[in-house]
């Protein structure tokens, strides 16, 4: 059997996991990330997606994200969310919604070269969201 450790999911709203896991697939700005027990010690940002978590029961779930850091260690990892929700309670068209405000933000203009380089990447990271999401 797998080591296991502790993974919490904390978002602004509740604490979704607070559980024993083998193994956390994490969407970190750079590139997906498994976390297995005895991980190095690690901060990273996180973009919008999914994460996915493998209890030490065996089961899996899934949670999608909107931002946020990860703070690993070979004891543990908190993922701290900006804003996530269980993939299950996540709807494509729940998403559709996010990616279309960002979209009227983006057209609204007046924006400062950087803020637009943001918003744009947000949207990219939104749609690419959207297809994992109806692809799933």
């Amino acid at each position: 059997m797998a080591d296991s450790f502790k993974f919490d999911l904390v978002s602004p709203e509740r604490l979704l996991v607070s559980e024993t896991v083998t193994e956390v697939v994490i969407p970190a700005t750079l590139g997906e990330m498994t976390v297995l027990a005895n991980h190095a010690p690690t901060m990273t940002t996180i973009k919008p997606g999914l994460v996915t978590v493998k209890f030490a029961s065996g089961e899996t779930h899934k949670y999608v994200v909107f931002g946020g850091f990860a703070d690993i260690l070979p004891t543990g990892c908190t993922l701290l969310a900006e804003s996530a929700v269980s993939a299950d309670d996540m709807s494509p068209d729940t998403l559709q919604k996010r990616i279309d405000a960002a979209k009227a933000e983006i057209q609204e203009g007046n924006h400062h070269h950087e803020h637009l380089t943001k918003l744009e990447k947000h949207l990219y990271e939104l749609t690419n969201l959207h297809e994992v999401l109806v692809a799933a």
